[in-house]
């Protein structure tokens, strides 16, 4: 794949950049353990993509609304009563997600050479205090508030791209997510990376299951940076 077109790197974040299955895990596990419950990883990421597209398919809520919802869908699977405190415990709990070991080398690296931005399925107040893990300025942050959809809906890219003011051969967009990310910015004609980390849930990741072509994969943002000349 040649990168002499592409003046912008366009981002997902979570599952991308920020490891979040660990972040998912580890509050899952806190508020199962209060309730005597216990299932596999697996089970419990595949439950939270589940409810979090049944989520985000509808009309728009804020991503706080969207984690609560998550996490007491959750709860009426496995049986338990949630609290107030376990219903915000995911939302609470985003901006201490960390990210991948590689992420914050690899952005500084590409951002010698490109124009890097955020796309991501989050509200802004949430990104910010990711974005303090991530230790780079970014271009520009497009989120889901700003646009009132989540992704996999196309008006998320073509927001972006009205707002970038580039051509659309000019955005390289990366990202992990087959269903979020590669389907939708295929069907509207953007080259794009997938950054096919290591999963506990094994093809998909967090997301439900889906086809798409990527011109490109890679194991992670360190081989994109290498794929890239950096």
């Amino acid at each position: 794949m040649r990168f002499d077109g592409f003046t912008h790197l366009t981002f997902d974040c979570y599952g991308t950049l920020i490891d979040w299955e660990t972040g998912i895990l580890t509050v899952l596990r806190s508020v199962l353990k209060r309730h005597g419950r216990a299932a596999e990883d697996e089970v419990l990421l595949r439950l939270y993509a589940r409810y979090e597209a049944q989520a985000q398919a509808g009309d728009y809520r804020p991503y706080r609304d969207v984690l609560r919802g998550v996490m007491a869908g959750i709860a009426e699977t496995l049986a338990f009563e949630p609290t107030e405190a376990d219903l915000d415990a995911m939302p609470d709990s985003v901006g201490r997600w960390p990210p991948f070991a590689d992420t914050v080398a690899a952005l500084n690296r590409l951002k010698t050479r490109f124009k890097l931005v955020i796309l991501s399925n989050i509200d802004d107040a949430m990104f910010a205090e990711t974005n303090r893990h991530l230790e780079i300025e970014f271009h520009d942050i497009v989120t889901a508030q700003q646009v009132g959809s989540y992704k996999p809906s196309h008006a998320n890219f073509e927001y972006m791209l009205a707002r970038l003011r580039v051509p659309r051969e000019q955005v390289l967009h990366v990202a992990q997510s087959i269903f979020h990310d590669h389907v939708p910015a295929k069907t509207l004609g953007f080259k794009t990376v997938r950054i096919n980390r290591e999963s506990r849930c094994p093809r998909s990741g967090v997301a439900p299951p889906a086809h798409a072509e990527p011109d490109l994969e890679v194991p992670d943002l360190k081989r994109l940076a290498i794929a890239a000349g950096l």
